[in-house]
């Protein structure tokens, strides 16, 4: 026989309670129809057998390892139920079939949400790998043939026209165009691609024809690895779950015994008849039911780890929410992750059209990043480049190219003929560099004719996600490799006081370590050099635009390279965080209001809950937290 799911459990056991449910609403006014009790048994009979069995399962596995376990009181309480009833139906007393039907009809209720929330889980995973194209151009045997995505293989050469998906991870090899990336960081506005630039999976080409060197296939490329740590992170288990766990194998035996002992009390010290000292304990039993309490952690997990999904941020596992509490700061990597880790042209000494269209030229066939930002400068301010003839590096000093016959060079101080070293030139360099910026002098023969500064600057909202960082409590230092005046002049820009610099990657776990001295650290960075860093730190966080080495190193992922995307992790986390120990109160709550009324301590109040309202206040305590959970992805985020 097929096995059924929980969602066909809950549907065949909601068709067999609603004679029950007809049953119970009917019994204030008294009306009654004939073979009423014989009918409620028939239907909780088939409940019983079939709806109920995972539970019976479940709580006979725990019994045989001398456990007990939250289902170990749904079929204690639903089998002594279901024989009570039995007993009164033959015996001519009232029968509480509804009790073992609505305690099974709404502890499945609960289970099928977690499940159809799992599911939702999952099939955004496959929505998401669904997304990677199912066919690529590749080059083979001489000409481009279209081959389904499962035969590229790393190497091959992929065509991509405009308006096409990026079918794989890659790197460009010809062509220039824009990528909307959105799918993946998030940003809106397509990126400028050209050879040598990454392009992801699964990404849309907008304008113009690449080809493309496959770098990643199969469950290596970022929208896989994406997809994975989602599942992970949505199956994880967080700390304060195996808690729950310890609890409920206390507490389940303790309700027993309460529960026996409220029959014993009420039926032997009180002189209640047998009936009445049943009811209070199975009633007991029933409230008792820590529905509430198994689903309060992993349907926030779920529905958090979605949410903080869909917002561009990976939380990898359930370990890091209780950490992100407990953060009191945080460092950053400075290249790449706090600034845009290229130089740019910032300053020019000289006239600016002929220095830059000089420097251009000479710089033209170079690779280094100084050089890059020359040419990138020219070309933004729409300079036209000279033809440069016989260019030669000047090894350690800068290179040197002839335009219209005469010499130029482009490179730092050691060009400088020996008379140049003290000029006004030189002067001005030293104040350039002061500033924390990397200067080349630009010569006509030896003559100096201009300085060019460069920098790295930092991010676009490098300033405001440390600004909300600080309004969440957190201290705010950084960790680089750079020099002291380097790192120095971005601290300054971004108001950071704690500045380590000049540090090797060993060196940057030892400065990490520093700082988890003074309390629980988070890292982020971006690099090769950052993952030891990223895996010391209590909260490691690397920014999707990073090496796969640091991204595998870290305990949360950014799908995009906006800083903002920090504090806006660490709060998702402890939102998630707060959810759930908000869900665990509400759980206790129930059960400590509950059991003392169901154990009838203020019956003599007229305050009292037979077995069938014990149902259903252990099956709203069960909703409740689910609800609970699915608010999260409407509630506000504040920073």
């Amino acid at each position: 026989m097929k096995k059924l799911t929980m969602g066909q459990r809950f549907w065949l056991t909601l068709i067999f309670s609603l004679p029950l449910i007809w049953q119970m609403l009917t019994m204030p006014f008294g009306w009654h129809y004939s073979g009423q009790e014989w009918v409620a048994l028939a239907s909780t009979t088939i409940i019983m057998l079939i709806s109920a069995r995972p539970y019976w399962s479940s709580a006979w596995a725990a019994f045989k390892l001398h456990k007990a376990n939250m289902n170990t009181l749904v079929a204690v309480s639903t089998t002594v139920t279901y024989f009570y009833s039995l007993f009164a139906v033959l015996t001519g007393i009232a029968e509480y079939f509804e009790s073992a039907a609505l305690v099974t009809l709404f502890v499945l209720l609960g289970d099928y949400l977690s499940e159809r929330m799992s599911n939702r889980a999952n099939d955004a995973v496959k929505k998401l790998l669904s997304l990677q194209a199912a066919m690529a151009e590749v080059w083979r045997d001489g000409k481009y043939q279209n081959l389904p995505i499962e035969q590229v293989r790393q190497g091959d050469r992929v065509r991509v026209p405009a308006g096409a998906k990026v079918p794989v991870d890659g790197k460009i090899l010809t062509g220039e165009t824009e990528i909307d990336e959105s799918l993946v960081t998030g940003e809106s506005v397509p990126v400028a691609k050209q050879p040598g630039d990454q392009v992801i999976g699964a990404t849309m080409n907008t304008t113009g024809l690449i080809e493309v060197e496959v770098t990643q296939t199969g469950q290596d490329t970022t929208l896989a690895q994406i997809g994975e740590m989602m599942r992970k992170a949505q199956t994880s288990h967080a700390p304060i779950e195996s808690l729950v766990d310890r609890i409920a194998g206390i507490f389940v035996p303790a309700v027993l015994i309460l529960a026996l002992l409220t029959f014993a009390i009420w039926f032997v010290l009180l002189g209640a008849s047998f009936t009445q000292a049943m009811l209070f304990g199975v009633s007991v039993i029933v409230i008792a039911c820590p529905c509430a309490l198994g689903l309060a952690t992993p349907t926030a997990l779920m529905v958090g780890m979605g949410r903080s999904a869909r917002s561009g941020v990976l939380i990898k596992n359930g370990e890091v929410l209780e950490k992100a509490v407990e953060l009191q700061q945080i460092a950053f990597d400075k290249t790449g992750t706090l600034t845009k880790g290229q130089p740019e042209l910032t300053d020019l000494i000289g006239e600016r059209k002929t220095v830059l269209a000089v420097a251009a030229a000479v710089e033209q066939k170079v690779t280094h990043p100084l050089a890059q930002a020359v040419i990138t400068a020219a070309q933004k301010e729409k300079i036209a480049i000279p033809a440069a003839e016989h260019s030669q590096v000047l090894a350690g000093k800068g290179t040197a190219a002839e335009i219209d016959g005469q010499l130029y060079s482009v490179g730092n101080r050691r060009l400088l003929p020996t008379a140049a070293v003290n000029s006004t030139w030189t002067q001005q360099a030293e104040e350039l560099a002061a500033e924390g910026k990397t200067v080349s002098y630009v010569l006509q023969g030896k003559k100096i004719i201009g300085l060019l500064a460069f920098k790295d600057l930092p991010k676009k909202n490098a300033k405001r996600a440390l600004a909300d960082l600080r309004r969440q409590d957190l201290r705010v230092a950084m960790i680089t490799g750079d020099s002291h005046r380097a790192a120095a002049s971005i601290a300054s820009q971004l108001g950071i006081k704690q500045v380590i610099a000049d540090v090797l990657p060993a060196k940057k776990v030892a400065a990490v370590k520093t700082l988890q001295q003074h309390g629980s650290t988070a890292f982020v960075g971006d690099g090769i050099n950052d993952a030891p860093a990223l895996a010391q730190a209590d909260v490691g966080i690397a920014m999707g635009s990073g090496t796969d080495i640091a991204i595998s190193s870290s305990d949360i992922v950014l799908t995009s390279s906006d800083l903002l995307g920090v504090p806006k992790a660490i709060a998702l986390a402890r939102k998630i965080f707060r959810r759930i120990k908000l869900n665990l109160f509400w759980a206790f709550i129930y059960n400590l209001i509950g059991i003392p009324i169901a154990a009838g301590l203020f019956a003599k109040v007229g305050l009292m809950l037979s077995p069938e309202l014990a149902a259903l206040a252990m099956a709203f305590s069960s909703v409740s937290v689910v609800t609970s959970a699915l608010l999260l992805n409407y509630s506000k985020l504040r920073l």
